[in-house]
């Protein structure tokens, strides 16, 4: 290799890692929908409650926004949160709380968190899933996983 050659690659290089940084670092807010049902609890709740999560997820500053309006339970919630990691059909621990601690959900929910590096890669793989709670179904009355658009 001549000397030019090498201080092309050397150019070359950085410059390509800076456009991957720039484009990593720069990627837009998505906002999406997330269903909740009984179905998707584990196991699944026959119930006629339903909800959507309307979600806004920013991986430049690691913030999710959400507003959850829902209804049809089949008692008064007692709480209400983002599990994970979980896929689809298995139960995760309590990742964020969607309601202050000893107070019932409010309807809607409405709310923000910055997530830590961990969390966002966990939330972005779709490995997230939001969880109300009920007198009647203690474990799960809704749930719907959360699955961040591609970009």
């Amino acid at each position: 290799m001549d000397i030019y050659t090498m201080n092309i690659s050397r150019a070359v290089v950085p410059f390509a890692l800076l456009a991957a940084w720039t484009a990593a670092a720069s990627a837009e807010p998505v906002s999406f929908k997330v269903t909740l049902t009984g179905a998707q609890c584990a196991p699944a709740v026959d119930t006629s409650g339903s909800g959507t999560a309307d979600l806004t997820w920013d991986p430049t500053t690691r913030v999710v926004t959400w507003n959850i309006p829902y209804g049809g339970l089949s008692s008064p919630t007692t709480m209400a949160h983002f599990h994970g990691p979980a896929k689809p059909g298995q139960n995760g621990p309590v990742v964020i709380w969607l309601n202050t601690q000893g107070s019932p959900p409010p309807e809607p929910m409405t709310g923000k968190a910055t997530l830590t590096p961990e969390q966002a890669q966990q939330f972005a793989a779709g490995e997230w899933y939001v969880n109300v709670h009920t007198q009647s179904h203690p474990a799960c009355e809704i749930r719907g996983q959360v699955v961040p658009p591609k970009s």
